[in-house]
């Protein structure tokens, strides 16, 4: 062997090594790439499976949700409001309230919702811890407004989405109670207005209904749903609209500073004559939000944009050419929109903004109180019982009903002026027992 052969084989030698050492690293590689490809592909399997169970039972849950199986995790926040002068809470709707009214007999009061329901409540259990509601369905819709039938034995409502009218027949139980509530969707009003329905109204003589869409539409309706008469009402868009309590008069207040008011005029015989302006309500200085009557229609109470409340004598023979007469002015909290109230006998009023109720003396038209965050929601709607004893506000899924603290403070000092001018011992007598039993409601209430 020469020395060149010596020398050549440790070099081959190592190559050969080398070459040996890299292949055992690259298969070594190859096989921990293999496995963190596995694992990979594993791991991409079960995250790829995780999110289908998940949007499963996402969409199981949203089914179950649907059919009323799993609640809510948002629940609604607890009612916690209170106050000295609140009777009682009203609650059984599952949306929004809409709408309100109470039956002339002063035996119910009516309230519509969203979750397609209107609720009939017992006045008389007002002052009770409980309260029951009976229900009608109202199908395939759902009531924006309602208005009791003169004899108390039916009601009307708007539609939200066929925006007409339909009329509801109260049947009675077995018990007398108000039970087997009834409609005939066939004989629904023709929808005649363009803009959504705002204010529905039916007089207390029974023969006419009024609706008020919110352009500056005002209908008037017999009660087999033909139309007897429309109007514009120029007021650039309507805010409000009601028929008055005598039956006589319809009213709209909207975007411009006034009130207009027409006679609905019939024959002696009953048949429709003609719908004519009596009288309009001007001293605003922006629109009115709302307006309201007393009970014999001989007063009025508006609120204005322009940050104010009024109230009027309409007590006028306007064939005469006597407008209505201003009786005093009040301040408003805010110019925002509001809604008002005027009790039955015209001697406190209420007006709600936002959250809040305000009331005031409506004689000397000093604020008697401040009902504050009253509902959670805007309150939408006030009115007085026929009784004048009680406030119910509308904001929400509730209803609030307040003792009418202010009405029998308003009581209390008209008796006692009375009293100092009464000749007769009689009637002093009747009158000193009459401040006695105000005084006690007074006291019980916490005033």
């Amino acid at each position: 062997m020469s020395a060149a052969d010596v020398e050549e084989q440790p070099t081959f030698s190592v190559i050969a090594a080398t070459a040996a050492v890299g292949a055992v690293v690259l298969l070594i590689t190859l096989i921990c790439s293999l496995r963190n490809k596995s694992e990979e592909e594993d791991k991409s399997e079960h995250d790829a499976n995780q999110k289908e169970s998940i949007a499963n039972g996402q969409k199981n849950a949203s089914k179950k949700k649907e059919k009323g199986l799993v609640k809510s995790k948002s629940q609604p926040t607890k009612d916690t409001f209170s106050h000295p002068w609140l009777a009682t809470s009203l609650k059984g709707h599952s949306e929004a309230i809409l709408g309100v009214d109470l039956s002339p007999n002063g035996k119910y009061l009516a309230s519509c919702a969203a979750d397609r329901g209107v609720l009939l409540w017992n006045v008389k259990e007002f002052d009770q811890k409980d309260h029951k509601s009976v229900r009608a369905n109202v199908e395939l819709d759902h009531a924006t407004q309602v208005k009791f039938s003169p004899d108390s034995r039916a009601f009307i409502i708007s539609l939200a989405n066929a925006n007409t009218i339909r009329i509801f027949k109260m049947g009675k139980k077995s018990d007398g109670s108000v039970g087997n509530i009834v409609a005939d969707s066939t004989m629904d009003f023709p929808k005649v207005h363009e803009a959504d329905i705002i204010s529905i109204g039916l007089a207390c003589t029974g023969k006419y209904i009024m609706t008020a869409a919110a352009d500056t539409s005002l209908n008037i309706w017999d009660l087999k749903g033909e139309i007897l008469a429309s109007l514009d009402t120029h007021q650039m868009q309507n805010y409000h609209a009601a028929v008055s309590p005598c039956g006589r008069f319809i009213a709209s207040s909207g975007f411009t500073p006034d009130v207009k008011v027409w006679e609905v005029e019939f024959s002696k015989t009953g048949e429709f004559k003609e719908v004519k302006r009596a009288f309009e309500l001007k001293g605003h200085s922006a629109g009115v939000y709302s307006f309201a009557f007393n009970n014999d229609s001989t007063r009025m109470a508006t609120v204005s944009k322009d940050g104010t409340w009024k109230l009027w004598n309409t007590n006028v023979e306007y064939k005469k050419n006597q407008d209505p007469k201003l009786v005093i002015t009040g301040k408003c909290p805010s110019n925002r929109p509001s809604r008002i109230a005027l009790s039955p006998d015209g001697r406190s009023v209420s007006v709600a903004t936002d959250h809040d109720i305000h009331m005031y003396m409506a004689t000397t038209a000093a604020a008697e109180g401040v009902l504050k965050d009253v509902h959670s929601s805007v309150i939408t709607d006030i009115a007085f019982d026929n009784t004048g004893h009680y406030l119910i506000s509308v904001g929400g899924r509730h209803m609030r009903v307040f003792h009418n603290v202010v009405g029998y403070r308003a009581t209390l000092d008209d008796l006692k002026e009375r009293l100092k001018g009464a000749k007769s011992e009689s009637l002093r007598d009747r009158l000193q027992e009459q401040i006695q039993t105000t005084e006690k409601v007074l006291e019980g209430i916490g005033h």
